[in-house]
């Protein structure tokens, strides 16, 4: 939202910049993330959210880094911060224990420590998913389910998740997120047309050590799935 703030440059013709964020929220004691697509940065319902934001990660760091410590590791949370800004992020502490010779890799880190279920995966902190979409919607956008399929929920759960998603007042879910299997699109697909929602596409690009999740390098919006993009026209 920052950066957004930041232009002072007119954006050439040809390019449609979508001002977009990504915010966490809690579905059934789950971590679900929710992209808010075409909102408005200098609303007061974005301001208000992005501080809520802040606010939850600083807290949710203070308590993984706790947990951690206990466990016998050593994490500098100064350090961490001096290296990675103000509020880091399940990713930098990762990185901070490869870097300091507490773990293998971040994947490892990841499966022992920080993924899913382990030790610092703390959920306490976020707000309810049907807050996080009011919040979007407050702002003039659209509310996005971000990778519906690596919450590796069932099918029928998957379904309760994007009913309740709905029902919250979200328009699309992310049908392409990075490298996924035919079977998985086709399932995606199935599930928005079956709740009438549109459908978005990314990359999953985070950082360029992640050959596999490439910036801008997405595959193409089956068939039969309306594009989010759509919901702006």
């Amino acid at each position: 939202m920052a950066a957004y703030r930041q232009l002072t440059q007119p954006i050439p013709t040809d390019i449609k910049l979508v001002v977009g964020i990504e915010l966490s929220c809690v579905w059934r004691r789950m971590t679900i993330h929710i992209v808010g697509l075409n909102v408005d940065p200098d609303s007061v319902a974005m301001h208000d959210a992005e501080k809520r934001q802040r606010a939850a990660r600083t807290k949710r760091f203070e308590t993984i880094i706790e947990r951690l410590n206990k466990l016998g590791l050593s994490i500098d949370a100064e350090d961490l911060i001096s290296t990675s800004g103000s509020c880091p992020g399940r990713p930098h502490i990762a990185r901070y224990l490869v870097e300091t010779g507490q773990v293998k890799s971040e994947r490892h880190a990841f499966d022992r420590l920080l993924g899913q279920g382990k030790v610092g995966d703390v959920k306490e902190c976020w707000p309810e998913l049907s807050e996080v979409v009011s919040w979007i919607l407050a702002a003039g956008g659209a509310a996005v389910l971000a990778h519906p399929i690596k919450y590796g929920l069932t099918r029928t759960k998957l379904l309760e998740l994007v009913s309740d998603f709905k029902e919250a007042g979200g328009v699309a879910i992310e049908v392409i997120s990075g490298q996924q299997n035919p079977q998985q699109t086709k399932t995606l697909v199935e599930v928005a047309n079956k709740f009438d929602l549109l459908g978005s596409q990314g990359s999953d690009f985070h950082r360029p050590e992640q050959p596999w999740a490439s910036l801008g390098r997405v595959a193409q919006l089956p068939e039969g799935i309306k594009p989010v993009w759509s919901f702006f026209d």
